[in-house]
């Protein structure tokens, strides 16, 4: 018998969306501390933060067909603060409210208060937790009932979101790309951390039982192999990895400013979105019930 998932690719654009308006706010957040010179960068990741997130909250209206059908539901969630959507809700809307202000702050040309900006920053990682977590309630699910997931997906959203950022320097701003070296190779480790997260997911869940096992056969030899080899490990992680290595860490400095660099720099930034996104659809859509796999 073949199941069905219960969510799909609106689920996973929602998850996806969140956690690179997370990342993106960090990485906007130490460009301003590390940086403070450098504005059109950090200009670029306020814009987009605020945008990615409510992109994705309408995203999950739509998806839980509540927005106009029967709008006390979202009301109610706000009252039972045991439920993980509950809390998601509240670190969603603090999140996003602190991005706005953060971008009317920088459009007026004022600083952000340090206070709020590092409260920022908190809420961002919490929303990047939570997406992962939000899955985990679901226990009878054994690929999303995991410690592991909430972890991997904090590493992801900042993976993806410091990879947004790069990627709208090197098109926009080039010339302060050129300065934060030292910030592109702390993004450089985020895809190799996710690896061993993503293999560590797997393994475990592999050897929990056989629902967990069916799951993960489904993504590494099954129906979902072609994407997950492919496009996630392949394209999303092993990519960014071996470019970045090559003009990090074997490349003469004017080679790393060049335009081919550059170039490389865009592709490499929108595979890793594009990885980040097929990790939670994938992580979405393979996951089987114990109750269907015996």
């Amino acid at each position: 018998m073949e199941f069905e998932p219960i969510w799909g690719a609106i689920i996973a654009w929602y998850l996806f969306l969140a956690g690179v308006g997370g990342g993106a706010y960090v990485f906007a957040a130490l460009l301003g501390w590390l940086f403070p010179t450098l504005k059109k960068m950090r200009r670029y990741a306020l814009i987009m933060v605020p945008v990615v997130v409510i992109v994705g909250l309408l995203l999950l209206i739509v998806d839980a067909e509540g927005g106009l059908k029967n709008p006390l539901r979202f009301v109610l969630l706000l009252t039972n603060f045991g439920s993980v959507m509950t809390w998601g809700v509240v670190f969603l809307s603090g999140f996003v409210l602190i991005a706005l202000i953060a971008l009317l702050l920088d459009l007026k040309g004022r600083p952000l208060p340090r206070w709020l900006d590092v409260l920022g920053v908190v809420l961002a990682l919490s929303v990047a937790l939570y997406t992962g977590a939000l899955l985990g309630v679901a226990k009878t699910f054994p690929l999303w009932n995991t410690a592991l997931l909430p972890i991997l997906f904090l590493v992801s959203a900042l993976s993806a979101g410091g990879a947004a950022i790069l990627l709208a320097g090197a098109l926009f701003a080039p010339e302060e790309l050129a300065q934060i070296k030292s910030l592109k190779k702390a993004h450089y480790v985020l895809p190799l951390i996710e690896l061993v997260l993503l293999a560590s997911l797997l393994f475990i869940t592999f050897h929990n039982s056989t629902a967990g096992a069916a799951s993960v056969l489904s993504l590494v030899c099954g129906r979902y192999a072609l994407a997950f080899w492919v496009g996630l490990v392949g394209l999303g992680l092993v990519l960014h990895v071996l470019v970045e290595t090559k003009l990090l860490f074997f490349s003469s400095e004017a080679v790393e400013e060049s335009a081919t660099a550059r170039y490389l720099g865009v592709a490499t930034g929108a595979f890793v979105l594009v990885g980040g996104f097929l990790l939670r659809l994938l992580i979405v859509v393979a996951a089987l019930p114990l109750s269907i796999v015996a």
